[in-house]
């Protein structure tokens, strides 16, 4: 497997990060030890949990299928994001938060450090400067080796990095933003802040939650079990709208013609944008995590970059709203 550097830094990844935010709820144990495994022999060392991935069973299924290789694996978790039953001071990005939040995180994947540890979220009720402190504490302590940041705005990536700076913190390495051919938005701004920051970036539902695999028939019933099928509010608010469902059947019909699937179309897609270092795959069952992989066989050209940008244009979402509803596009103050 093609490996490449996580931005500036001197962290060598795979171009397929494994998430895991299914395993301990969609995913039962014994098949995420198996994708794991899997995803190792493959040369994937790459993988991505967070505490509030199934309210810590995530971290703690990561853990335990990992643990005779630690080593040899890159393993990230965040942190800011609520826990269930989480009182006044059980998210954000305060210092009280996010000390516990490491110390939690480690016991549960049962490891003394993680590789990366994301910011989550970004947090407006909390002066950066105080998280920058905490961030500064847990990395020289050992416990996080590098840092990053997910679903931050352009702009407060450069003042995190500038207060970083001030407190003698190396810059964070890596960012995750929610990025998709059906999204465009992060090209504008968040893209080449990373890019001039030397950040690498690692994008979140490449697939659109599936939409972009054009299993989804415009008009038609989803199939059970699929994500359209349970309702997920997440991509009922935003990825599962008509206007979505033509494209990705345009997309479907281009990637058949040239002998990939859409989700081959999709996920090169990401990748051969320059910047973007590795993609983060979530998977809940190995079926899917064997499509996410196959992609890497095929190629992406000019006319395959063409398509696209007659079907999304440049910078701008497929449609309006187009964004993660978990974390909404906030607009004037006080409104």
């Amino acid at each position: 497997m093609d490996m490449r550097k996580l931005g500036r830094s001197g962290l060598t990844v795979s171009p397929i990060c494994l998430g895991t935010m299914m395993f301990g709820d969609q995913t039962e144990e014994a098949e995420a030890k198996r994708i794991i495994d899997h995803a190792r022999d493959q040369g994937v060392n790459f993988i991505d949990t967070a505490d509030q991935y199934a309210n810590g069973a995530s971290e703690e299924i990561v853990g335990r299928a990992i643990a005779k290789n630690r080593d040899s694996w890159v393993l990230a978790t965040k942190a800011g994001n609520p826990m269930k039953g989480a009182d006044a001071n059980g998210s954000g990005l305060g210092r009280k938060w996010l000390l516990k939040a490491i110390d939690d995180s480690l016991d549960r994947l049962d490891v003394d450090y993680v590789d990366i540890w994301y910011l989550h979220l970004d947090d407006y009720t909390t002066p950066l400067e105080e998280t920058v402190s905490a961030v500064a504490d847990v990395v020289g302590s050992g416990k996080a080796t590098y840092w990053g940041v997910s679903n931050f705005r352009a702009w407060r990536i450069c003042e995190l990095i500038r207060l970083a700076e001030q407190a003698g913190l190396d810059r964070p390495v890596v960012c995750q933003p929610y990025y998709n051919a059906m999204t465009r938005v992060p090209e504008v701004e968040i893209l080449p802040a990373c890019e001039y920051y030397g950040l690498g970036v690692v994008p979140y539902s490449p697939l659109a939650r599936g939409v972009l695999t054009g299993k989804y028939a415009p008009g038609a019933t989803p199939a059970e079990g699929t994500r359209a099928a349970r309702k997920d509010t997440r991509m009922m608010e935003t990825e599962f709208r008509e206007e979505s469902l033509i494209i990705a059947q345009k997309i479907k019909k281009h990637a058949e013609a040239k002998g990939m699937t859409a989700g081959d179309f999709a996920v090169n897609w990401v990748l051969a944008n320059p910047i973007v270092t590795s993609i983060l795959a979530g998977p809940r069952t190995m079926e899917h995590w064997e499509g996410y992989v196959a992609a890497l066989a095929h190629t992406f050209d000019a006319d395959d970059e063409a398509l696209l940008n007659d079907l999304v244009a440049p910078g701008h979402p497929s449609t309006p709203g187009y964004n993660d509803p978990r974390y909404p596009v906030t607009g004037r103050p006080g409104w």
